[in-house]
C-alpha cells in the first residue's frame, strides 16, 4: 500500500556455507518459510544435518525469515499492540500480517539481495515452506511466480477455500482417530485423564503465568498428537499430573509449568488470533469456525464438561484431546490472550479479507514445485491438499504415511526426496 507510511522491520538470518564466503553474491538463495502462523525461525545449532545440509549440498545459501509479527520481525503481542491505540486500530494493524504481506516482505528482500546479479535466472530464489510456510509459497506462486526458481512444500499444500469450515470437518475425524490410537498405546491413561478432567472441572487451577488450566485447555495438549513423538510427550504430562493428584490432591508447580510450556499460544499469540484467517478469502469471516463445527458436529466426541461426560451413553469412555484448533474461550483461559481479547474478537468477524491465491495463475504455473503431504496429517488434510496440488500445474506431490506433520524436522529423507522429484529422478508417483 504505497500511500501507507507505516513501516515494519523484518529480520532474516543469512547462512553462507563455510568456505564459500567469497561466493555470497553469486550463490543462489533458498528462502525458508516457517510454519505457523505466528512462529519465528529457530536458530540452528548446526547446519551439518537435516534440511540445512541438504540445501547446502544442492548449492544454496540459506535465508531464514522471521515472518512479520514473529521473532525479531515487528513481533505482535499485547505489549507491542497497545502503541497502536484503540481496539479498532490494533485490529486494522494486525490485518496486514497474513501470507500476502509476508510474501511481499520476502519479495522486497529478494530484490535487495539479488540486486546487481546479471541474469534473470540468478535473481530468482528457491523456496522451502513447512506447514503454513507452504501456504505462503502458494501465495508467492500466485503473486510473483517469475521471482521463484523452484519451490518445495512440506506438509503445507493449502486448501483453496474461502472459509475454514471444511478444514475442521476434515480434521476433527482425524483427531478422533489419533485419540483412539493414543489410548490404544496408553490404555491406563483413560482413567488418568478422566481423573484430571474431573479435578479441573471442580477446581480453579491457576498457572504460574496467571492463566487458567481448565479442562478444555488441558484437552488442547492433543495438538502434539500430530507430531512424531507426540503421544509420548502427552503421556508424560498425563502421568505427572495424575501422580500429583494421587499423592497430593493438587497439581504441582512443576507439572503446571510443564503443561503451560507445551502450549505456545501465549508466547506466539498470532497462532491464535490470526489462525483461522489464513483460510479466509473474498470477504469471508472465520467467526470461530473450529468452535462452530465442533459444537454442531463433534461436541459429544470432544466433551470437556464433567457432568456431561457422565451423562454420555458410555460414561466410562475416554475423554478425547483436541488438535490444532482455536476457540473463543481461549481468550479467557490464556493470560496473554486475555489482553488481546477484543482484537481477536474483532478479527474473527472481519469480512474484508482479500484473495490469497490466484487459481488462474496457479493453473498456468511454470515454476517446478515438489510437495510432500502426510497421509495421517492432523494439521493439513491430505484430501484437501491433493485437490490443490492438482490445481498447480507441474506440481509433483508425494503422499506418504511414513511421517507426521513435522517430517521435515525428523528426517533428511524428506528434503532429499523432494529435490529428487524436482530433478526428475523419481517419476513413478
Amino acid at each position: 500500500q504505497p500511500a501507507d507510511t507505516r513501516q515494519v522491520r523484518v529480520f532474516a538470518r543469512h547462512i553462507v556455507p563455510v568456505g564459500k564466503e567469497d561466493q555470497m553474491h553469486s550463490l543462489p538463495f533458498i528462502v525458508y518459510l516457517q510454519g505457523g502462523p505466528g512462529f519465528e525461525c529457530s536458530l540452528p545449532s548446526s547446519v551439518k544435518g537435516g534440511w540445512y545440509a541438504t540445501a547446502i549440498s544442492e548449492g544454496f545459501q540459506l535465508l531464514l525469515v522471521d515472518q512479520r509479527g514473529t521473532g525479531l520481525s515487528a513481533p505482535i503481542s499485547a505489549h507491542t499492540l497497545v502503541q497502536h491505540g484503540s481496539t479498532a486500530a490494533q485490529a486494522e494493524y494486525v490485518q496486514h500480517f497474513r501470507a500476502d504481506s509476508i510474501v511481499r516482505d520476502c519479495e522486497l528482500i529478494r530484490k535487495a539481495l539479488c540486486r546487481g546479479r546479471t541474469s534473470a535466472a540468478s535473481q530468482k530464489v528457491a523456496l522451502l515452506g513447512q506447514s503454513f510456510g507452504g501456504f505462503c509459497i502458494t501465495t508467492y506462486l500466485s503473486l510473483f511466480p517469475n521471482s521463484i526458481s523452484r519451490a518445495l512444500i512440506t506438509g503445507g499444500v493449502p486448501p483453496l477455500l474461502d472459509s475454514p469450515d471444511a478444514v475442521y470437518h476434515a480434521t476433527y475425524p482425524r483427531m478422533i482417530t489419533r485419540n483412539q490410537q493414543y489410548y490404544a498405546k496408553f490404555p491406563r491413561d483413560i482413567a488418568r485423564v478422566r481423573t484430571i478432567i474431573e479435578h479441573l472441572s471442580a477446581a480453579d487451577v491457576v498457572l504460574p503465568d496467571g492463566g487458567c488450566l481448565t479442562a478444555r485447555r488441558f484437552q488442547q495438549l492433543g495438538i502434539s498428537f500430530g507430531r512424531t513423538g507426540g503421544f509420548d510427550s502427552v503421556h508424560r504430562l498425563v502421568l505427572r499430573a495424575a501422580s500429583d493428584l494421587e499423592t497430593a490432591g493438587s497439581l504441582s508447580v512443576s507439572a503446571l509449568t510443564e503443561i503451560a510450556a507445551a502450549q505456545s499460544f501465549d508466547t506466539n499469540p498470532l497462532y491464535c488470533i490470526m489462525h483461522e484467517s489464513i483460510y479466509c478469502q473474498n470477504g469471508n469471516a472465520s467467526r470461530w469456525a473450529a468452535h462452530r463445527v465442533r459444537e454442531a458436529s463433534f461436541a459429544s466426541a470432544f466433551e470437556h464438561q464433567w457432568d456431561r461426560i457422565l451423562q454420555r451413553s458410555d460414561p466410562a469412555a475416554p475423554v478425547y484431546f483436541t488438535g490444532e484448533s482455536v476457540y473463543p474461550w481461549m481468550l479467557d483461559d490464556y493470560a496473554e490472550l486475555r489482553r488481546l481479547k477484543d482484537v481477536a474478537l474483532s478479527l474473527a468477524e472481519y469480512t474484508g479479507w482479500g484473495r490469497l491465491y490466484d487459481t488462474d495463475v496457479l493453473a498456468a504455473n511454470t515454476v517446478p514445485v515438489a510437495a510432500v503431504s502426510y497421509y495421517n496429517d492432523m494439521f493439513v488434510d491430505v484430501g484437501l491438499s491433493e485437490r490443490t496440488a492438482q490445481t498447480i500445474a507441474g506440481c509433483h506431490q508425494w503422499i506418504t504415511n511414513e511421517f507426521h506433520h513435522n517430517g521435515l524436522g525428523v528426517s533428511s529423507h524428506v528434503p532429499e526426496y523432494l529435490f529428487r522429484l524436482l530433478k526428475g529422478d523419481i517419476t513413478d508417483l
